[in-house]
Parts: structure tokens; sequence; C-alpha cells
């Protein structure tokens, strides 16, 4: 399936493109950031991913890291960049890129909070050198605090030579929704900062994608406004339904629509089978709790609600949680009451 994705992203990609040669040309030291924000299925990694392929000249360092959704551990987005690097050269105290790397023969002694926050800050400086390099960290939302505090310091740093590229969810959808609200009007507050804000394609860039998927065949306006209201312009949402009828042509896929849809909905999504604990879930989501909310109601953690959540957007087509609450209200769905 083609990257429908990048479809209406050319201004976003130029500015990036341009946020880059200013850091190759060595105009400055500090790291030049970048904060890409938007909904769940909006195509922030697609994005960063194309931009990133795309650079010239090459970045001589590309360190990038995410989220852990299951088994997460402090510093989760250095441990993800040390993975499979060669750090014997470093001049670090090795116990203390043992602890960051999150390795088994780690002590179990740890340093202070402040020595290794300065130690990670340490390691990425020596890992991008003379640069230039880009940094990606994906799924800021998602990530755990001593990782969060660590991107704050690196968009601040005097001597980094590099791209920061940091995506995230909004932080009302965040595991830790005031520690990213945070984070980001942290990094936002940064000199020179791109700040970039993805939202879903609009009719006409359904329409392109749907001309480079049915080639040769024009999509009708019935079909392209069909299409935009049921997926609610959401990319993902959009590439699961082309996957799902691929090989059929556009008259066919038009019959298989639903009715007209308020613009901007989630997906209708037929068939959907949601086990009990997401049921729970939803029923909390309607209730409009947060995911501390719903751990504390499900005596789950933050980060199991947060995996339900995902699994109920990606099963729904929903771009948010408030979407997939509303999922659930249109289609009366069986959603049991939170007990307090």
């Amino acid at each position: 399936m083609m990257p429908v994705s990048m479809v209406g992203r050319a201004g976003e990609l130029a500015e990036l493109d341009r946020a880059w040669s200013s850091v190759a040309a060595a105009e400055r030291r500090a790291p030049t950031v970048a904060v890409l924000t938007g909904a769940a299925g909006v195509g922030k990694s697609l994005l960063v991913a194309a931009a990133v392929d795309a650079l010239t000249p090459r970045p001589s360092v590309v360190l990038s890291g995410a989220a852990r959704v299951h088994g997460p551990a402090p510093y989760d987005w250095l441990a993800a960049v040390l993975t499979g690097r060669d750090t014997g050269s470093l001049a670090l105290p090795p116990d203390a890129l043992a602890w960051l790397a999150q390795q088994p023969t780690a002590p179990r002694e740890r340093y202070a909070p402040g020595t290794l926050l300065r130690l990670a800050v340490r390691t990425v400086q020596l890992l991008v050198g003379a640069g230039p390099a880009v940094l990606v960290v994906d799924d800021l939302h998602a990530l755990d605090p001593a990782s969060v505090n660590l991107v704050g310091e690196l968009a601040t740093v005097a001597e980094l030579p590099a791209l920061l590229i940091v995506a995230s969810r909004p932080a009302a959808d965040a595991v830790a929704p005031d520690l990213t609200r945070r984070a980001l009007a942290r990094l936002c507050g940064v000199r020179g900062v791109v700040r970039q804000h993805l939202g879903p394609l609009r009719p006409a860039e359904v329409a392109e994608v749907l001309a480079q998927v049915y080639e040769g065949a024009r999509p009708s306006d019935r079909l392209v406004t069909s299409v935009w209201r049921h997926t609610g312009g959401n990319p993902y949402a959009l590439t699961e339904l082309l996957a799902a009828y691929a090989g059929e042509g556009p008259d066919a896929l038009l019959r298989r629509l639903p009715g007209p849809r308020t613009p901007l909905g989630p997906v209708e999504a037929v068939d959907v089978e949601l086990t009990a604990r997401e049921v729970e879930v939803l029923g909390c989501l309607v209730s409009g709790m947060s995911n501390k909310q719903v751990a504390k109601a499900l005596g789950i953690s933050v980060r199991t609600v947060t995996v339900h959540v995902s699994n109920l957007l990606r099963k729904t087509g929903s771009a948010s949680r408030t979407e997939v609450a509303l999922w659930a209200v249109r289609r009366r769905m069986p959603v049991p009451a939170p007990v307090d």
C-alpha cells in the first residue's frame, strides 16, 4: 500500500528540510528542534521517516528511539539508541552506560538522578560527535519521565550539532498528560523551534490518494466525499479502508461504504471484536476518564491502559479517545459504567 500519509504534507517536509540545511551548514552549535504533534494515525512517524530519508547532505549520525509500551523502564529512549551499538570507546563509566542501556549485567546501585541525567546527555553528545546528526524521538506522549526529561535537556544543551525531531500525540492523549504538556511547552519555547501540527487530510487530498490507488480512473465526487466522511480524513483509517478492499474498483468501494456521516468522525467499523477488558476501558472513556483514572478504576497500570486505548483506536479507526467514545455512543455499545 502506498504511503498515503505523505499526501498533503509537502509543506511540512520542506520545512524540516530547511531546518536540516541550517544544521548541516553549521550555522549554530546548539540543536535545532522540530516538534510534530497530531492525533493517532495522522502520519507523524511516516512523515519523520520520509523527512529523514530525504535529507541532503546525509546525516553523519541518526539516533532514533521510541517508547516501549510493554516493560517500560527509565531512559527507554536512550536504551533504544544504545541497543546494538559499540559503546566501548565512549569516555564514560562502564557501569553508568550499562544502566542507561538497560543491560541485564548493570549494577543494582544507581547514580543520583541528576548525575545520571548529565551522563545521559554526555552519552548523546559523544555519539553525535562533530555531527551533523539527527535525533528522532517518537511517541513522546508514551515515554517514561526520565526520557522526557532527557529530551528537554538535549533541546537546550549548548554543544549538540543536531536536528532534534520530536513527535507526540496531544498531551490529553498521553500516559502522563501534565508531564507531556510541560515537556511540549519546554520544547516549543526553544529558540528557532519548528512547530508542526498534523491534521486530517482534506477532501482534495483524499481525492489525490484515490487517484493514485485507482490509477487511470478519476474518482467521482461522491466517492471522495463518502471516503472522506467515512475515514474522517485520518490517513491510517484511509490506508486500512483501501487495504481492506484492495483489488476492487472504485464503484465496488462506494457500494460497500455506509451512508453519509458527520465529517471528521471515526470509522464506522463493522464486526469490531473487542476483548472484555477493552469493553471496560471503553466504558471508562465514555465516562470521560483520564488514563490514570481508568487505571485506578480497573486496578491496572497506566501503561496497560495505554495499550488498551491504542487497541481501541486501531480497531475502531478513531483518531482520538474522544472519537472512540463517540463511536461507542453512536453505535449504542453496551459498555459498562465504571465502578466508583
